[in-house]
C-alpha cells in the first residue's frame, strides 16, 4: 500500500512539474502507460492479470520513447 502511495506521489508530481511549453511534458500515451503499469501494481494479487497490465504499459511505454524520438 505504501509504494501505491508513493508512486501515487511521483506521478502528480510529473504533472504538476510539466509547466506550460516545457520540453519533457507527459503525453496522453505515456500517462496512459503510467495508469497501465499503476494498475498492474494495484492487481498485484492476481499475479497473470498484475503482469499483464503492467507489460502493457511497458509496450505503451516503450512505442510513445519511439514515436517522441522520430518527432511523430
Amino acid at each position: 500500500m505504501a509504494s501505491l502511495v508513493v508512486l501515487a506521489a511521483v506521478a502528480l508530481l510529473v504533472f504538476r512539474a510539466g509547466g506550460a511549453g516545457h520540453k519533457n511534458r507527459l503525453t496522453p500515451l505515456a500517462g496512459l502507460a503510467l495508469g497501465f503499469a499503476m494498475a498492474g501494481l494495484v492487481f498485484s494479487d492476481e499475479r497473470w492479470l498484475g503482469y499483464s497490465l503492467f507489460a502493457i504499459g511497458l509496450i505503451l511505454a516503450v512505442v510513445d520513447m519511439v514515436k517522441r524520438s522520430r518527432g511523430m
